[in-house]
């Protein structure tokens, strides 16, 4: 953070923008986030409203994005779908950080605990990440808290082993082993000294983690383990349309660009984020 403290007046956010492709990519998860927001105003049609004599509509002034093979308006169940899927993406990037610290910082600082909770964490991280949450989703349930919970299991061991390897840097560090000889809390030395000066690992990881989580569920809807259905994801609206590609292309095109561009715009925010934190890329920005 260096170089955030040496030049105030470039903070975390300027330091992002002057990277134009990291600019563009906040730019388009605002506008994803505004449409969502205020998607009953762009699209007036109710997601679930079916019109049979209207299926299969290409796009036009009636239907923006077109009509499903029920009549359905595209634009109102992409927009909807859409707050699905950053829905489970912020829930597992949430809840996988705060399970991540967890046991990254007792399994970095307490030596004893290291070893049974590395091994914990590699088990874990030795299966593919699409399998390991199909098999929790099997076993929990198709719904959407089902598939954050699977989700994030899965992706916990991610943010962990980034905390366990900093804190055990950290640990060793003066200013820790000054805090524990003045007879500081070991609570308050986690939170106080260690967790502050190794967020910035977890805050790039739960970005990517938020991408990935996107990924996974649409990959788990397509698939038909993910959540129910009836309730329209990214994911779910691929796998009805691929069965009328030929003759009406849109229906998969539109969800696999939000799906593609939003979980891009999440890389590369990540990545602006890993920059700026960086004190010694910051300088150079």
């Amino acid at each position: 953070m260096a170089g955030l403290i040496s030049n105030p007046e470039r903070n975390l956010f300027q330091l992002m923008l002057s990277r134009r492709i990291v600019a563009i990519a906040l730019g388009f998860l605002g506008t994803i986030v505004l449409l969502i927001v205020f998607g009953p105003l762009v699209a007036s049609l109710d997601h679930t409203s079916m019109s049979v004599r209207q299926r299969l509509t290409a796009p036009g002034a009636d239907y923006w994005l077109g009509a499903d093979a029920f009549g359905r308006d595209v634009l109102s169940r992409l927009i909807h779908a859409g707050r699905v899927s950053l829905l489970i993406g912020a829930g597992v990037a949430t809840l996988s950080a705060i399970a991540g610290i967890v046991i990254g910082l007792l399994a970095g600082f307490f030596r004893r605990l290291d070893g049974p909770l590395s091994r914990v964490i590699d088990a874990m991280m030795a299966f593919p990440d699409i399998l390991l949450a199909i098999a929790l989703v099997a076993i929990l349930g198709g719904s959407i808290i089902n598939v954050v919970i699977a989700l994030t299991i899965v992706y916990t061991p991610r943010i962990a082993r980034i905390v366990r390897a900093s804190t055990l840097v950290v640990r060793e560090l003066p200013y820790v082993e000054a805090a524990r000889a003045l007879g500081s809390s070991t609570v308050y030395v986690l939170s106080r000294h260690v967790l502050l000066n190794i967020s910035s690992p977890i805050i790039v990881q739960a970005t990517f983690i938020f991408a990935y989580a996107m990924l996974a569920e649409a990959g788990l809807s397509f698939l038909g383990v993910g959540v129910d259905p009836s309730i329209p994801t990214w994911g779910t609206m691929i796998n009805e349309g691929r069965q009328y590609i030929d003759r009406a292309p849109f229906l998969i095109l539109f969800p696999g660009l939000a799906i593609s561009f939003s979980v891009l715009s999440l890389q590369l925010v990540g990545d602006g984020l890993r920059d700026a934190l960086d004190p010694k890329i910051a300088r150079q920005m």
